[in-house]
């Protein structure tokens, strides 16, 4: 397990070019998958990543690759990327850690068990097979639990892999396809010539391009409010434990009301909590509170609020606001959000763990981390081109739903940077939705 910070050596150093088609602000999963279907239709595409490629949370995810639980205009998407990430290590020519064990959904009350069993209608009208399962089955699906579940639902073709080898493994993908890729660079500011991108400014010199992806995750923001741009993206901490190898109790993810856990191709399991947002108050906590409400009340027993962020943060007190291209940015004063683990919550996951299986409780926490998940007051992403901003995309605010439809997501950006039309429906993500007067429509929780 390899978790990427400032002081992770560089893998990707290529030298910047003067001009470019387009330029992928962001070496997430987004971002690389973006480059990669750019490279093979033969675009000139730059990554620029200012700390490391998959180094903040495209790495620290829980590593799932899950349809079930989708919002439903997500669920065409991620069930494509599902497709993609099947065949993806053969275009990669690496192991991507990808398995299909399926994702289980578990209910502790009948209540949960109703809201559970909705899903199954949805997929069902997509044509995914996801099925009931009573509480002996679950008893015969996972092995040693002292916990005894109402039931669960059940999505066999969804999978996991491996964060922090899949998406360097991509990435190196890309730079065999011929695009560049340079971290360590950030990007400093957007060009514009008669109100449309024409290149952009980096720590290390310009680049003229007609097209601009930023794919910055928790940075988005902050990089977009500098250009004018209005993006009511907030962020949470969310904290990750991880055991030594131990046994088999389920080779799938798994999921009820309080512990998440899913099985690695070490033989450990990553764990976390499904009932703790923790959120750092900052001026964006102010600046965009009106649109988040929805989402606060739906889970407000959840939240654990913090008066602040850590020094340099995207929405630190004290973070600059704006900057010119020729002054130091934000981006290049802190790499890589490499936040602590919330040690209550480590201390929570493990007991949570030892509860469900005290047949494990020898099994070692050997590892902890932190990340930081970019979120939208929908739950849902923004993938538009601005149209006060033409030529200019955004991809970002996957609200911790990233790393599965990562590469159906690369496609569709794609296909938007070349002005292609999408094979799906984007209404959903648009960028307006924040400004047009629509409603909040909250993703679902299942």
């Amino acid at each position: 397990m390899t978790i990427y910070t400032e002081q992770t050596p560089k893998q990707f150093s290529d030298p910047l070019p003067p001009r470019a088609d387009v330029v992928v602000i962001g070496g997430g999963i987004a971002g690389i998958c973006t480059a990669l279907y750019l490279a093979q239709r033969g675009v000139q595409v730059v990554v620029c990543e200012k700390g490391r490629v998959a180094g903040e949370q495209s790495s620290r995810n829980w590593g799932w690759v899950r349809q079930h639980g989708r919002d439903p205009a997500e669920l065409p998407i991620m069930m494509e990327s599902n497709r993609i990430w099947q065949s993806l290590h053969k275009v990669v020519g690496e192991d991507l850690g990808f398995r299909q064990r399926g994702v289980l959904y578990l209910a502790s009350s009948e209540k949960k068990m109703a809201v559970r069993e909705r899903w199954v209608d949805l997929a069902r009208e997509h044509q995914l097979t996801s099925v009931k399962l009573s509480a002996g089955e679950v008893a015969d699906n996972i092995k040693t639990s002292a916990h005894r579940w109402k039931g669960a639902v059940f999505t066999p073709s969804d999978g996991r892999a491996e964060p922090w080898v899949a998406v360097p493994a991509i990435a190196r993908a890309v730079q065999k396809s011929g695009a560049v890729i340079r971290e360590g660079c950030a990007v400093r500011c957007l060009e514009t010539t008669n109100g449309h991108v024409s290149g952009v400014v980096t720590e290390e010199g310009p680049i003229q391009c007609d097209r601009v992806v930023l794919a910055g995750g928790a940075w988005s923001s902050l990089f977009a409010a500098n250009e004018g741009i209005r993006l009511p993206q907030l962020a949470v901490r969310s904290t990750v434990a991880s055991t030594a190898n131990t046994a088999d109790i389920f080779s799938g993810n798994a999921a009820d009301e309080e512990l998440a856990w899913r099985r690695r191709e070490d033989g450990g399991y990553t764990l976390a909590l499904t009932d703790l947002t923790e959120h750092f108050i900052g001026p964006g906590s102010f600046r965009y509170f009106k649109p988040f409400i929805p989402a606060m009340l739906s889970e407000w027993d959840t939240y654990r609020l913090h008066t602040a962020w850590p020094k340099n943060y995207p929405d630190g007190w004290r973070t600059q606001r704006s900057w010119s291209s020729a002054e130091v940015s934000p981006m290049e004063r802190i790499r890589v959000l490499n936040p602590p683990p919330r040690q209550a919550a480590v201390r929570r996951i493990q007991q949570r763990f030892i509860n469900r299986f005290p047949a494990l409780q020898d099994a070692t926490i050997v590892k902890t981390w932190a990340g930081i998940i970019d979120t939208m007051p929908d739950v849902v992403p923004v993938i538009d081109e601005v149209d006060s901003l033409p030529g200019c995309i955004i991809a970002t605010g996957f609200s911790g739903h990233g790393f599965g439809i990562g590469p159906a997501v690369g496609k569709i950006v794609a296909d938007l940077v070349q002005n292609q039309k999408p094979e799906h429906d984007l209404h959903r993500f648009r960028f307006s939705r924040f400004s047009d007067g629509s409603a909040i429509k909250l993703g679902p929780v299942w």
